[in-house]
């Protein structure tokens, strides 16, 4: 256990970033499943609407550190070609 006031503030602080970058990942994650199951449905405007929804909110990811900048990248680059492929 924490003996300090300030290490008792840093775990306070600690448990609520965590929280938060936990949410924001979790919506990142969801935002991605959507655009799987509509390129496991093969339903190319559902897909396309998906991957233009899930776009700034994994860049968002970014911003805010919960996503490397080139784990994001990629994430983007392999979304966007299988929805690319679905169209033809």
């Amino acid at each position: 256990m924490a003996n300090h006031k300030s290490s008792e503030k840093r775990i306070r602080t600690t448990a609520k970033v965590t929280a938060v970058n936990t949410a924001r990942r979790n919506r990142i994650r969801t935002f991605v499943r959507k655009i799987e199951q509509a390129c496991i449905a093969g339903d190319s405007a559902e897909a396309e609407a998906a991957f233009k929804a899930a776009q700034p909110e994994i860049q968002r990811g970014v911003t805010k550190g919960v996503l490397n900048k080139s784990a994001a990248s990629r994430k983007l680059s392999r979304l966007s070609a299988r929805v690319k492929a679905l169209k033809a």
